[in-house]
């Protein structure tokens, strides 16, 4: 009985020894396959805008209404004629309607310094996708003033938008440009530290963004997107 019961236990010990090296061994290698590297990969495109908003912001001012709806009209039908002049396609051209201040009302009574009692302010506003046609329509805006044509700051293309919306088109090649740049810096560090590139772990593709390139030069833009990818590594 002593001998079996022995020899029981001999075999008790020898499997849970075993069964504790097998166990350790493959955590071992479980944290040696969790190794990874996490890298960044960048892809950026210079593009034309593609959509331009210009809005044309003049004022007007007068002692009697209808000589400053007059004045308007006037004004509206000058702007357009000179955006038909530049080959503006009149779908393409829209008009607010004016905001009129009664300079009157807000002086309370006290008129000694005012030069006129009505003062309006309206837009014409072109939305249009031959971005190069507007940018050289506005580079002859001054001539809006040799027409008498009272243009307020914004008025003169500081109101201007450029768009770009052709972001689908980019989008395929840019990320594939991203993924293949961070396989190349994961790649280039595996090498370094005498390790092997594995399979990809988890991957992020971050946000496009749309800025102007500068200042300057608001209808070019600069399209970015950063994707971070984590890569197992093996010896």
């Amino acid at each position: 009985m002593k001998r079996s019961a022995a020899i029981l236990g001999f075999w008790i010990f020898l499997g849970a020894g075993l069964f504790g090296y097998l166990v350790g061994h493959a955590v071992v290698e479980l944290r040696e396959y969790e190794r990874s590297v996490t890298v960044k990969g960048l892809a950026e495109r210079e593009v034309p805008a593609d959509v331009v908003l210009w809005p044309i912001s003049f004022s007007a001012a007068a002692n009697e209404l209808p000589a400053l709806y007059k004045e308007l009209e006037r004004q509206t039908s000058a702007i357009r004629e000179f955006l038909g002049e530049n080959k503006i396609k009149a779908v393409e051209i829209t008009t607010s309607p004016p905001a009129v201040t009664d300079k009157l009302a807000q002086q309370y009574g006290n008129t000694t310094q005012m030069a006129f009692r009505y003062v309006a302010s309206q837009s014409v506003t072109v939305y249009s996708t031959d971005v190069p046609r507007v940018r050289a329509a506005i580079a002859r805006l001054s001539e809006l003033g040799q027409r008498g044509i009272a243009l307020s700051s914004a008025g003169y293309g500081g109101g201007t938008e450029y768009l770009f919306t052709g972001l689908n088109t980019v989008k395929p090649q840019m990320v594939e440009e991203a993924t293949r740049q961070a396989r190349e810096v994961a790649e280039k560090f595996a090498a370094d530290s005498q390790s092997q590139l594995g399979r990809i772990k988890r991957a992020q593709q971050g946000q496009f963004s749309i800025r102007d390139r500068d200042k300057n030069n608001p209808h070019l833009k600069r399209v970015r997107v950063v994707s971070t990818i984590e890569y197992y590594l093996a010896d």
